[in-house]
């Protein structure tokens, strides 16, 4: 279908239907071209095996489109470079697919964010430019000229950044007879209370605005206190700091923004230290989990921590209170400890 601009049907003259673009229209808008080579020619042009080509393709995340011309040069150009870091030895393939199914997740998940959040933006400029102006163009591709180079000069960017920080926490953390990817931290987990029943009570917008309010705001907050955000899944969010007190002041900030918050749900958060692994952006170990069974035990804008988080906090400035002892799945009994300041 063509990007030309039409009166509305039912809409009242003059006012710009906003068009459905065809595959060739968001390949050529976001990929330089529309699909050219089968999964065959692609290999061949990248100088790699197809097989290798093939499984490289998935592990970026792209379905495998069998004999089809799903292809472009953009394709060719990204497994030839990927195919290059191999051959040089820089990568072998092992870490070449780790590091690949890294940035097809990462890039994955960006982009559903970036579609959800400016497809309405996208269909408002259309309209505003008027049909002269955007013959034979679509709200996507008039959005993306205006907004992608810029938009993805910030990603190199921000990418930059995290890495740095990333590489940062790393060398911090080395030791000759430790395991660069181990480290004592402190972890926390916060979720929403009653969050399945709430879903099934409000509408599919109202539970989508909660959910980001709950994220974004969980984030400023980590960030603030200079924690990490490691990921957030829907009703819960599970972070990291250096300090125990800042996982602290944290998790006070969380209830602060959302659970005293009268139009957001109530929370409730866990903490617990100890040695973690990191791997693939995520962290694994025992704290992890014990932050997240902890939820499952405080009461509601509570924080609740286990024996080794409560001993490093602050006594002067933290009140601590011990519960009664309770089975925790995976633990074995484990004696909870209350936590606020006085």
């Amino acid at each position: 279908m063509s990007g030309d601009a039409a009166v509305g049907k039912g809409r009242g003259p003059g006012v710009t239907e906003v068009p459905r673009p065809s595959q060739e229209d968001i390949d050529a808008t976001f990929l330089g071209s529309a699909p050219v080579y089968t999964a065959e020619e692609v290999a061949e042009r990248a100088g790699l095996p197809v097989e290798k080509a093939r499984r490289l393709w998935r592990t970026l995340g792209f379905a495998d489109r069998g004999e089809v011309r799903a292809y472009t040069e953009a394709d060719v150009v990204a497994l030839q470079t990927l195919g290059e870091v191999i051959d040089e030895g820089l990568l072998d393939l092992d870490i070449a697919l780790n590091v690949a199914r890294g940035v097809g997740l990462t890039m994955a998940r960006l982009a559903d964010w970036e579609v959800g959040a400016l497809t309405g933006r996208a269909d408002d400029l259309f309209r505003e430019a008027g049909p002269e102006a955007t013959h034979g163009e679509t709200p996507a591709s008039l959005l993306f000229a205006r907004y992608g180079p810029r938009f993805e000069m910030l990603m190199a960017y921000a990418w930059r950044r995290h890495l740095a920080a990333a590489v940062t926490r790393m060398e911090s953390t080395r030791a000759m007879d430790a395991d660069p990817g181990t480290t004592h931290l402190t972890v926390g987990f916060a979720d929403i209370v009653g969050f399945t029943a709430l879903s099934n009570e409000v509408s599919r917008d109202a539970i989508g605005d909660i959910v980001e309010k709950f994220e974004s705001r969980c984030a400023d907050v980590i960030s603030s206190h200079h924690g990490r955000l490691i990921k957030s899944m829907g009703d819960a969010v599970l972070f990291v700091n250096d300090d125990p007190m800042r996982s602290f002041t944290t998790a006070e900030g969380i209830i602060n923004v959302i659970g005293r918050d009268k139009r957001m749900p109530e929370v409730r958060v866990g903490l617990a230290t100890g040695s973690v692994v990191l791997r693939l952006g995520d962290v694994f170990g025992p704290p992890v989990n014990m932050a997240s069974r902890l939820t499952a035990v405080a009461r509601r804008n509570r924080i609740i921590v286990d024996a080794a988080t409560a001993a490093a906090l602050p006594r002067d400035q933290i009140e601590s209170r011990p519960l009664p002892p309770r089975p925790v799945r995976g633990f074995g009994v484990v004696e909870p400890v209350a936590v606020r300041r006085p």
